[in-house]
């Protein structure tokens, strides 16, 4: 193919630059260089949707919307931000207890299937359901089920929560329910409601101590080696399709070396999948081929950001066939740029977040990224919306975080290629810090997706160059302080240079 030079006007997305600028920065593309494949972006329904999935229809289905939707609105931009994945929590069971569960927030507890007789009452989590069949009727096909603590009636404290954080909260006597009870619950939804859960998450973040605020067990790893292979062993023997995700790391930096305060839940990559552990789990049949963490407390300063996830692209490289997914974060760190109290509906958040995402897509080389909450009643950064903490009824609303995310989340499709990118002083730490940022994707049909990430003040003069048809055209969309995901360009690829707007996050979809 003949090489053409791509430039793109995109009224007030891009200005057109005279041939005469020469500070422009040249972005070369090769589509022919694919990288990690992209699953899935996803959101969490802890802990809102169980109140929010019986609000009236108007206000969840709005939220739904939002959160799920591929449709467009009539100039063309997108009603939702298309997350092509939902992380489904598995409840405990603390709500019944009440204020005698130890977790002060009612929001924060959850209901749960499994009664104390030994039956299930498949009408718990309703709300929760409801968004889960919300996701299923706006296209979503993929599901992951996680758990932050086993059912009250099997842990040793018959509490949702840790009494001393040292161990797992459930004994290894009752290693055989939790994956009896995990069955049941992934058979229910499968046959009964034709949700199939591609993943189940049993251990959700063991780093930590989880010893009250909300459900949490901590996990060591001999504990997790012993638990993952009892419940591998049910779901075998039920014929389980659901892959078990060992670990959710509550940091990147578990996976990737010791730490020295928590020597047994850390060196997670080594410990699991190096044939030589006396913990190795590679063998087993309903173990997912990939490991899972969490961003929280890696993203700054920006040598941290960059170097923690330049560990996990070199145990990528030595386990080949392991896949990483980053699947929760939000902000609650507390540096020079940013803090985790009080919600942000505006671009600072969105554009940190945006960056955190880069590095993780481009640095890291996640083939899957999910958001923390959904949804948040919260004065914290934690959602990409927020309403009303009321049970029955409330306001909800969007935030630039949202949109920001939709600029990956709609395009980025299931089964896209990472595509090769260069460009002057790409991922050096200070460019990560306040510079462009670009990245680059290929759909399963062909189409290309560039995202491009403009931190600074001013206009970012870009120059894309790429070996496409000259037929091909151009899609764009912009969000930034006046834009939502807004759709600026629907035409064909035309000679020049280009400007992104200042403090935005635009997106490209370029249509051969």
């Amino acid at each position: 193919m003949r090489k053409w030079i791509i430039v793109i006007l995109i009224g007030s997305c891009f200005r057109f630059v005279s041939s005469q600028t020469n500070a422009n920065l040249e972005v070369k593309i090769d589509a022919n260089i694919e990288l990690q494949t992209i699953y899935n972006f996803a959101a969490s329904d802890a802990w809102a949707a169980q109140f929010v999935g019986k609000w009236p229809d108007s206000k969840k289905n709005k939220a739904a919307d939002w959160l799920f939707s591929t449709d467009f609105d009539n100039d063309g931009s997108p009603k939702g931000i298309g997350l092509s994945a939902w992380r489904f929590n598995i409840g405990a069971g603390s709500a019944m207890q009440h204020e005698e569960s130890g977790i002060k927030d009612p929001w924060r507890r959850t209901e749960g299937f499994l009664q104390d007789d030994g039956s299930y009452n498949w009408k718990q989590q309703a709300g929760q359901q409801w968004f889960l069949q919300a996701a299923r009727e706006r296209g979503v096909d993929q599901f992951i089920a996680f758990v932050n603590s086993p059912p009250i009636q099997l842990t040793r404290n018959k509490k949702a929560h840790s009494d001393d954080g040292l161990s797992a909260n459930l004994a290894q006597e009752n290693y055989t329910a939790y994956a009896n009870f995990l069955t049941a619950v992934l058979q229910h939804f499968k046959d009964s409601l034709e949700i199939d859960f591609d993943y189940v998450s049993p251990f959700n973040e063991p780093q930590w101590q989880w010893k009250g605020g909300q459900e949490g067990s901590p996990w060591n790893n001999d504990e997790l080696d012993h638990a993952a292979r009892v419940i591998d062993a049910v779901f075998v023997a039920a014929n389980i399709d659901s892959k078990i995700e060992i670990t959710e790391a509550g940091q990147i930096d578990y996976l990737t070396g010791k730490k020295e305060k928590h020597q047994n839940r850390s060196d997670q990559i080594e410990t699991f999948f190096n044939s030589n552990s006396p913990h190795y789990l590679g063998n087993l049949s309903t173990l997912a081929p990939k490991v899972a963490a969490h961003s929280y407390f890696t993203t700054w300063d920006i040598q941290k950001l960059k170097r923690e996830r330049e560990r996990i692209a070199e145990k990528l490289l030595k386990y080949p066939s392991l896949e990483y997914w980053m699947s929760e974060y939000c902000i609650l760190e507390n540096n020079k740029e940013i803090r985790g109290k009080g919600k942000d509906l505006g671009m600072d958040t969105a554009l940190y977040v945006a960056r955190v995402l880069h590095a993780d897509l481009t640095i890291a080389n996640a083939s899957a990224w999910h958001w923390w909450l959904a949804m948040s009643p919260y004065d914290f950064k934690d959602g990409l919306l927020y309403h009303n903490k009321n049970n029955e009824d409330g306001a909800i609303s969007d935030s630039k975080l949202l949109w920001t995310l939709g600029n990956y989340s709609r395009f980025i499709r299931p089964g896209a290629k990472r595509i090769l990118v260069a460009y002057k002083g790409i991922n050096e730490v200070e460019n990560l810090k306040d510079g462009l940022l670009v990245s680059t994707y290929k759909n399963k049909d062909d189409s290309i997706v560039v995202v491009i990430v403009n931190q600074k003040d001013e206009m970012g003069a870009i120059k894309l160059n790429m070996a496409l048809p000259a037929t091909t055209r151009v899609k764009s969309y912009i969000t930034n302080a006046s834009y939502n995901l807004q759709k600026m360009l629907d035409g064909p690829l035309t000679d020049g240079r280009i400007q992104a707007l200042p403090k935005s996050v635009t997106t490209l979809v370029l249509i051969p």
